[in-house]
């Protein structure tokens, strides 16, 4: 019970407090020019790649409760919408700094560039998820409803993942270990959990299977 409140000793709204670090910095180096040659670039790749990571801390909450009884269900929604913000900061750096509203140009990267639609698809999937991540959307849609809506995030970390390793083309090791982190944590899903034993935490079994 102990290591379980030291985990959900900070407020939910540390997430966001911290979380947006990274993309303040980001932006006041772009803007000093201190991101290199291609500060452009830089923003809007470090912009994706925080995206992916938040995604990827959202995905693990339910395998980390499984596995390690380590509760942090009550961060879930501040992780995902903080990954939400970096995917809209990722989007909006490509849009109107990169493709400075060409909706030509934006329309034929989205048809001929593989990556580039499967990023587009990701954020799609991603943005019922924002939208509904409220009590209320809860309550109206009933708790059954609104995770299977929410299940959409599994192929949109999937997509994003997939989307940094077609980004980078070269195949540096960075994006084959997060794509290969994604894969491993989707594959927990269909992984039973075993019973508990006796005097053990029903809630937590409970949530777990939920997610």
């Amino acid at each position: 019970m102990a290591q379980s409140k030291l985990w959900t000793a900070a407020p939910e709204w540390a997430v966001y407090a911290v979380g947006l670090v990274p993309a303040a910095d980001l932006f006041v180096r772009a803007f000093s020019n201190a991101l290199g040659a291609d500060p452009l670039r830089i923003l809007e790749n470090g912009l994706g790649e925080w995206a992916l990571r938040f995604l990827i801390l959202g995905l693990a909450v339910t395998p980390l409760m499984r596995l390690a009884r380590i509760n942090l269900v009550k961060y879930r929604r501040a992780l995902g919408l903080v990954a939400f913000i970096y995917v809209v900061l990722h989007l909006g750096v490509y849009l109107v700094l990169d493709k400075q509203f060409f909706w030509g140009e934006i329309g034929a990267d989205i048809v001929k560039r593989p990556y580039i639609t499967i990023g587009m698809a990701a954020f799609v999937l991603l943005v019922p998820l924002a939208v509904t991540s409220n009590r209320l959307s809860i309550r109206k849609m009933g708790a059954a409803g609104w995770r299977k809506l929410h299940r959409l995030v599994y192929p949109a970390v999937l997509f994003g993942a997939v989307h940094y390793l077609l980004l980078v083309k070269a195949w540096p090791p960075e994006p084959i270990i997060y794509l290969v982190i994604v894969v491993g944590l989707l594959a927990l899903r269909f992984v039973k959990p075993a019973r508990r034993a006796r005097g053990g935490s029903p809630g937590l079994a409970r949530e777990a299977v939920r997610q």
